[in-house]
């Protein structure tokens, strides 16, 4: 699963890796640990030129329980297309989850310890997601959800999950059109080997009020092998 992950760049920086313009965007505010819940900046397919705040963990549009997205951060692209919760999202609202890193740990023992991932080429990460629209106690919430696949090399030996990834430009673009439900389903898919890299991380990432460059600084005591 993806469970926490980070959003520390600039706007133009997503602009310049994107290709394109964003205007009317805020700029982003750093966030060293989005934890479910909070607010983190996604582009939907609605609005494909708009980097726009939702909240993470997807409730339904039938819902009535806030609480439920707490639940739902993550998607499993097997069973998308037919569970209740996401089968009208993956068809009709997908959006793009920008972030610089994401969060696994890995249990070693008794103990579990914390990895930060990111692009072996230091690009930003850009998740397929999904979003929906609920009305609850007569308020409008708008919240999203980050799609899951089996993983690759570098993730087999922290978690048997990871979030997809679009990689290139006509993958991204292909993710906010409308198409065809197996078209759509087929950009699901496991990322190539050797895209990705990771190294161990303070475990104050563990606490969702930590917050900060700490977050990502090296801890040299690893007990796997650096890639």
């Amino acid at each position: 699963m993806c469970g926490r992950y980070s959003q520390v760049f600039t706007l133009a920086q997503v602009e310049q890796q994107l290709e394109m313009p964003l205007d009317g965007s805020s700029e982003v505010v750093p966030n060293y640990n989005v934890a479910p819940t909070q607010e983190a900046v996604v582009i939907l397919n609605e609005a494909p030129h708009l980097l726009q705040p939702l909240r993470w963990g997807l409730v339904p549009y039938w819902s009535k329980d806030i609480q439920q997205g707490a639940r739902l951060i993550n998607a499993r692209s097997e069973s998308i297309v037919t569970k209740p919760s996401f089968r009208i999202p993956i068809r009709q609202r997908r959006c793009l989850v920008i972030a610089d890193s994401f969060y696994e740990w890995r249990r070693s023992g008794s103990q579990k310890y914390p990895y930060r991932i990111i692009r072996s080429n230091d690009d930003l990460l850009v998740m397929a997601g999904i979003w929906d629209i609920a009305r609850v106690d007569g308020q409008q919430y708008r919240t999203f959800s980050i799609i899951t696949t089996a993983p690759n090399q570098e993730m087999e030996d922290i978690h048997n999950r990871m979030p997809v990834l679009l990689i290139n430009k006509e993958e991204q673009q292909s993710w906010l059109q409308d198409r065809d439900v197996e078209e759509t389903l087929a950009l699901l898919k496991t990322p190539d080997d050797d895209v990705l890299r990771y190294y161990r991380v303070s475990q104050q990432v563990n606490n969702v009020r930590s917050n900060g460059p700490a977050l990502h600084q090296l801890v040299n005591d690893d007990p796997l092998t650096l890639f």
